[in-house]
């Protein structure tokens, strides 16, 4: 296009020619002097979005700021996206045939995550002592100045699910029956901690300490439970043999709950939908042979176990908010610290996190060539 309207101006010739690469030296020049400004990315935000029981939406948008005085719509800018929780593919896309404005530009985009890849990031989460790194690697790529740019984002995720089940707390149990007199036994301590973790179940191996205030000694034929999260059921069982407990004695009961992880997918969905928070429930019964013979099952009330489990993932992104004000519309959940890094200018997005390990200012660097053939 510049040499056509050399022709047009100028005879063709030496001086044709020379004017056509003094052109392309002035706007190679200006490239490398900064007198044409490069774009580069300034900040990120990640939000989820639909979810379904089979997806998992994440919509992302990434403020590219075009420091020309012009909108760049040449050429062909695209982004590569890929999201990983500890190291776990869970989805993946690209974009392409992006245009810059002047200014600020907001490139949104989405991508949907797979559930069913949930219970196989749980796994990971238990044996990195419930805590989980989420990366979204994107690249933005231009073919208008030849290069692109990676922009990394990084948050960690942690949980205590059943820490506090750890108690020397001591708790009568009560087996509100005819003719028995009140407490039948006593807790005195309870721990827990997590078994050998396979990609269908998640054991959860527990103590009880009991101690009989009686002056016979008690049977304990079964200890059972019940687990849900968010109302879900996800596990339920019994223990494997009963236990005797000597008159005025005490006796370590122990017993092992187990996770269905296939129940994973579906408790994320209800996670998200409550605002990324869980309750966690665990409800244990017992049945105790009594002096006389009579069996009672016993609702273990003061042993039931409730956990509320927060992520907050996706909170305090360096342009947080950017996904609403382009779509218009608020997203589901949404709401963990999160660590920015790699920005071109991160010191206009401030977080509490930013690590040295990635660079601070990367930008798009550029160069021009225009080849110009001409005759005399």
């Amino acid at each position: 296009m510049v040499v056509g309207l050399l022709k047009t101006l100028l005879p063709i010739g030496k001086r044709g020619f020379l004017a056509v690469v003094l052109v392309a030296a002035l706007a190679g020049a200006g490239v490398l002097s900064g007198a044409l400004g490069v774009p580069r990315v300034v900040g990120v935000d990640n939000e989820f979005g639909n979810v379904t029981n089979e997806t998992t939406e994440i919509r992302t948008a990434l403020v590219v700021d075009n420091l020309n005085s012009f909108g760049v719509r040449v050429g062909n800018t695209s982004v590569n996206y890929t999201v990983e929780m500890n190291d776990v593919a869970m989805a993946s896309g690209a974009r392409s045939n992006l245009g810059l404005d002047r200014g600020n530009t907001t490139l949104r985009f989405s991508t949907r995550m797979r559930n069913v890849k949930i219970p196989e990031w749980w796994v990971t989460h238990l044996q990195n002592d419930e805590r989980t790194t989420l990366r979204i690697q994107s690249e933005v790529s231009s073919s208008l100045v030849g290069r692109s740019v990676r922009v990394p984002y990084s948050q960690r995720i942690e949980t205590d699910i059943i820490g506090e089940f750890n108690s020397t707390e001591t708790r009568p149990v009560n087996a509100n029956a005819p003719f028995v007199s009140d407490p039948v036994l006593y807790v005195n301590e309870t721990s827990a901690n997590w078994g050998s973790v396979t990609r269908e179940r998640t054991p959860i191996r527990m103590r009880m300490r009991m101690y009989n205030p009686k002056q016979v000694p008690y049977t304990i034929s079964e200890i059972g439970y019940e687990m849900t999260m968010n109302g879900i059921p996800i596990g339920e069982g019994t223990t494997g043999r009963p236990y005797t407990i000597p008159a005025k004695s005490e006796k370590t009961v122990r017993m092992q709950t187990v996770i269905r992880n296939q129940q994973l997918d579906e408790w994320w969905v209800s996670h998200l939908e409550n605002n990324q928070v869980t309750g966690l429930k665990i409800d244990f019964y017992a049945r105790v042979e009594l002096p006389t013979g009579d069996t009672v099952r016993v609702p273990l009330r003061q042993l039931t176990y409730e956990k509320r489990i927060e992520t907050h993932i996706f909170e305090n992104d360096s342009v947080e908010g950017a996904v609403e004000r382009a779509n218009g519309t608020t997203s589901p959940g949404g709401t963990t610290r999160a660590t920015t890094e790699g920005f071109s200018d991160v010191s206009r997005f401030p977080t509490p996190e930013r690590r040295d390990t990635f660079p601070h200012r990367q930008s798009f660097e550029s160069s021009v060539t225009i080849f110009a053939y001409a005759t005399e």
